[in-house]
């Protein structure tokens, strides 16, 4: 069973999220803040981290910084898949340094996310 930190903001998005991966398997931790994510992280180990890039406190760049205490840079690219709705040429790059999947808001294809969310 997979063990996923989901870190979005979005209530909604973050609740329908969170049963689907359930419905897969995965056990799921969710929170909207970027700083108990972090929290979260330093206490407990996660096959997958999925966090949106723009939350209300810190961005997911911000959480993969902290999350380098924690994690290698080769764990980090396996582990982060970074969501955002703002998808620019400096994200992908800033993203690529670190190894990280990024996906698009909206999903083009929801069993597409989903399956990368659960590699």
């Amino acid at each position: 069973m997979k063990k996923i930190l989901l870190i979005e903001d979005e209530l909604l998005l973050q609740k329908s999220l969170k049963k689907l991966l359930e419905k897969k398997g995965a056990e799921v931790v969710a929170t909207s803040s970027g700083k108990e994510a972090i929290e979260i992280i330093q206490k407990d180990k996660f096959d997958k981290i999925i966090c949106d890039l723009m939350l209300q406190d810190i961005s997911g760049f911000d959480i993969i910084e902290e999350s380098k205490v924690r994690y290698s840079k080769s764990e980090i690219s396996q582990i982060f898949v970074i969501m955002t709705a703002y998808c620019s040429k400096q994200v992908l790059q800033k993203a690529a340094n670190y190894g990280c999947k990024v996906l698009s808001k909206p999903f083009d294809d929801l069993g597409d996310a989903i399956a990368t969310f659960l590699s």
